[in-house]
């Protein structure tokens, strides 16, 4: 079983940063890749990034691409999630997932994926 804690979620306004993290526990040996997807109110979940166990590739959603950043740990299996330039659209609650490769978790084709409780992001105007 892998544990899934994230934390770093707020109240931020718009144009504003904040940055969220994510670790993975347990037994992690098979299911290493690590991403971010979100949810809004009445909305279907979104993909929003992932970074592959490396950390050498990242993948971004569209609406995240160029103002979020995904990094990995150096050794160890965490991951931070810098989001700039907040806007409205990006209220959600962000769900960390452990998976088993970046792509996968991009492309919502991984079949064995470990979620976390999820953290609020409120971007006021």
């Amino acid at each position: 079983q892998v544990q899934v804690n994230e934390s770093g979620g707020g109240l931020v306004q718009v144009g504003g940063s904040l940055t969220l993290s994510c670790t993975a526990s347990g037994r992690t040996d098979s299911s290493i890749a690590m991403g971010y997807f979100r949810q809004a109110p009445g909305k279907e979940r979104e993909f929003v990034a992932a970074v592959s166990e490396s950390g050498s590739i990242t993948y971004y959603g569209d609406s995240v691409e160029g103002r979020f950043t995904m990094s990995k740990v150096n050794n160890e299996n965490a991951v931070t999630l810098q989001m700039a330039r907040l806007e409205p659209g990006d209220t959600a609650v962000y769900y960390c997932a452990v998976g088993t490769s970046a792509f996968r978790l991009k492309h919502n084709i991984d079949d064995k994926i470990y979620w976390g409780k999820g953290t609020l992001v409120t971007v006021s105007s």
